[in-house]
């Protein structure tokens, strides 16, 4: 899947085109580049590769959008690359609902498990089908 985001610019160390978007959780515009490949799509059931618990996605960044405090708290041995797709989840484990930030680099497809319980899905998505859950109507183009 390619996504494209934002205003286009050449960044010119590289000579590469390069788009930026405002983050919200960055508090700040993010460069990124003007296509990017993202391995899931908004609807997927996913399951973090070294964490137990999975989600489905609502949301992607195609690079790390988020606070600095965010990125320098993870151990730097276990921090993921920064060029490349990041997940907002609506996530679960066997004690609670919560939203998770993820890279792409820790994430596995995990539809055959069945439906998420977060409390949050029937506001963004339809029932589960097929390993996945579809946007609702009113939310799709």
């Amino acid at each position: 899947m390619s996504i494209n985001f934002g205003s286009n610019e050449i960044d010119t160390d590289a000579g590469r085109k390069r788009s930026t978007f405002y983050s919200p959780q960055a508090g700040r515009a993010v460069s990124a580049p003007a296509v990017t490949s993202a391995r899931f799509a908004i609807g997927d059931v996913v399951r973090h590769r070294k964490h137990d618990f999975r989600g489905v996605i609502f949301d992607i960044d195609p690079v790390f959008a988020n606070s600095e405090e965010w990125y320098e708290s993870i151990p730097k041995e276990l921090r993921p690359r920064r060029e490349q797709p990041y997940y907002h989840l609506f996530a679960e484990n066997d004690e609670s609902s919560y939203v998770a930030y993820v890279s792409q680099q820790n994430l596995t497809e995990d539809g055959i498990s069945g439906p998420v319980d977060h409390p949050s899905i029937e506001m963004i998505f339809g029932e589960f089908t097929d390993g996945r859950y579809p946007l609702h109507r009113s939310l799709s183009h």
